[in-house]
Order: structure tokens, then C-alpha cells, then sequence
């Protein structure tokens, strides 16, 4: 059995209980047992009790939100701990992103999150298949930890139960993944929503970029359905600008564009993400055009907008 520790904020509690009920066969199975802080009894010490629980965990769930993001004990206490236990290989830390929040700056903005592609589980329209994900994603690594887990040395007392026989090993390659298919209408429907999901991303980006920044006026424009701009201006100069679109280069291809350049045609581009046919899902694949072809790997639909954001704003800072 995993010792399952939540680290979350209090205005989460709703989202954190379905995921309790989700999880829930797998903790009538054994394979986990689960612990926040609303189980600390009356008369305890609380930062002792999670610190204590936080400290044993072999799987540790960031449930990230705005709040999450805000609240001093989760982020500077608890995520800190949790990545200094993940780093030294003491327990398995799962970003589970709940609301939308820019969270792929933070330090576990490396690891890999749940739902599938950092998807916030706010964003489905149905959020039990969210939950659904993120548990068999959870129960995945509980089986993984679980079996990774030594046997304690130096018992005295009672005799121990005597081992169960193992299986010899087996010789067999371990390359034995198979990429799954994807039809056309799968791999265009993530071509529209990832383009969906950047034009989102630029224009609340810009509005932040206004409010914290004064002197700072800023242009999102919806083109067409295929295309979008944005402008950044600096003391009503134009220092900033961009257009980007579907399709590679010449137009062609499973792809997501950007130019510096805004125009009625699209005549050229500084950089181009390509639909790439993963083992674990679909993904972005950046040309590298943009850093002298210093290819940045893979990328899911926000760390691509992130990118393509990264290559608008180095204009202006």
C-alpha cells in the first residue's frame, strides 16, 4: 500500500473530494491510502500532523490552482518539501491541475501533470472523465512505487511470515511500446483546439501584460477562424507584434505557425509547431526556426502557447 498525501488549498476542498470518491476503489483495494489535513483529530498539532504525513508519502499530489499558487504554506512548505523528497527519489510527486493558472513556471512545472496535457479539470465538460484520467494515471504509479518498495532490514521479535515465491525472471526486451493510431478527425481536432487554446492564452496574456504594466497598450485581433494578431505597444509605439495561424510551411500540414509579421497573406513565418504522433498522446513539435534551430522538444498545447508567447514578448522586454 501507497501513503497518499494531498497538498491543496481549503477553497479546493469541493475538487478535492471528488477526487477522494474516484480514488476510492483503489483505496478499498489496498493499492493506496489517502490523507489531508482534514483528518488531523482535535488536539494535535497540525503543522506536526502534516508534516509528518507530508514526510511518509510515497505519492504526493499538488492539486494546483490560483489559490494553490497563492497560499504561502502550500507553495513555500509543502510543494517545497515535496519537490526535495521527489528530487532525491523518496517519493513521487503528480501535479493534478485543477483551475487554469500559469503554473508551467513553477518548480513542478517539469514534471508531467494530470489530466492528460495539463488540462485543468474545470475545463471539461464532463469532470468525471477528468477525475477518471487522473486516477488511472494515480493508480499507474501506485503499482510502480509499490513494487519498488524494499523490504525493512534488521526486525527482531516474532518471526516474519515466510516470502512468497517469485517468478523467475524473464528475458525479454523491454522495447515493447507501440504508438497508438490516431484517425485524421483526431489528429485536426487537436490542431483546432491547441490553436483555440493559443489564441486564449495570448489574449488574457495581454491583458495581464496592460495591468501590470501601465505604459504598456496591448491589441488582440480574431482574424478569421484560422488566423489570429497580437500587438504590444510602448508608449504608442509598436514594438511587439505577431500573427500566427494553422498550417506550416506554404500552409500545408497537420501545423501551428507564427510570423512577425501581420498580413492578409501569410507569405512567410518565424516558426512552425508540427503535429507529432507520440507513444503517450498527441503533441507540438517546434522546428527550432525561431531558436537557430535549437530544437526545444516536444510540447503539449500550453507549453507550446508559452513558446510562441516567449518569441512575441523578447521584442518588447
Amino acid at each position: 500500500m501507497v501513503s497518499l498525501f494531498y497538498s491543496y488549498s481549503h477553497a479546493d476542498s469541493a475538487l478535492r473530494d471528488e477526487l477522494e470518491k474516484h480514488l476510492s476503489l483503489l483505496r478499498r483495494q489496498g493499492a493506496i491510502a489517502t490523507w489531508h489535513d482534514r483528518k488531523i483529530d482535535a488536539g494535535q498539532v497540525i503543522d506536526h500532523e502534516i508534516s509528518s504525513h507530508l514526510k511518509e508519502a510515497g505519492i504526493i499530489l499538488l492539486l494546483v490552482s490560483p489559490d494553490f499558487l497563492s497560499s504561502d504554506y502550500c507553495y513555500d512548505i509543502e510543494m517545497t518539501e515535496a519537490m526535495r523528497r521527489h528530487e532525491a527519489g523518496e517519493a513521487v510527486v503528480i501535479p493534478v491541475i485543477l483551475r487554469p493558472c500559469h503554473w508551467h513556471r513553477a518548480p513542478f512545472g517539469k514534471l508531467l501533470a494530470v489530466p492528460t496535457d495539463g488540462k485543468a479539470v474545470t475545463q471539461f465538460t464532463n469532470r468525471d472523465e477528468a477525475f477518471l484520467d487522473i486516477t488511472r494515471q494515480i493508480e499507474r504509479v501506485a503499482l510502480k512505487v509499490t513494487s519498488t518498495v524494499k523490504a525493512p532490514t534488521g526486525i527482531t521479535g516474532p518471526a516474519l511470515a515466510a516470502p512468497i515465491p517469485t517468478a523467475p525472471p524473464l528475458f525479454r526486451s523491454a522495447n515493447l511500446g507501440i504508438a497508438p493510431k490516431y484517425t485524421d478527425y483526431d489528429q485536426d481536432t487537436f490542431i483546432d483546439e491547441a490553436f483555440e487554446f493559443m489564441a486564449s492564452y495570448f489574449q488574457q496574456s495581454l491583458e495581464e501584460l496592460k495591468r501590470q504594466h501601465p505604459q504598456v497598450d496591448a491589441r488582440f485581433t480574431r482574424m478569421d477562424a484560422q488566423r489570429f494578431s497580437a500587438t504590444a505597444y510602448l508608449a504608442g509605439q509598436s514594438k511587439a507584434q505577431c500573427m500566427i495561424f494553422k498550417g506550416g510551411l506554404g500552409g500545408h500540414g497537420r501545423a501551428i505557425s507564427f510570423s512577425h509579421q501581420i498580413s492578409s497573406d501569410i507569405n512567410g513565418l518565424n516558426e512552425s509547431l508540427y503535429l507529432s504522433i507520440e507513444r503517450d498522446g498527441l503533441k507540438l513539435k517546434p522546428l527550432g526556426m525561431a531558436m537557430l534551430f535549437k530544437t526545444p522538444g516536444l510540447m503539449d498545447k500550453q507549453q507550446a502557447a508559452e513558446y510562441c508567447w516567449s518569441i512575441f514578448i523578447k521584442r518588447i522586454q
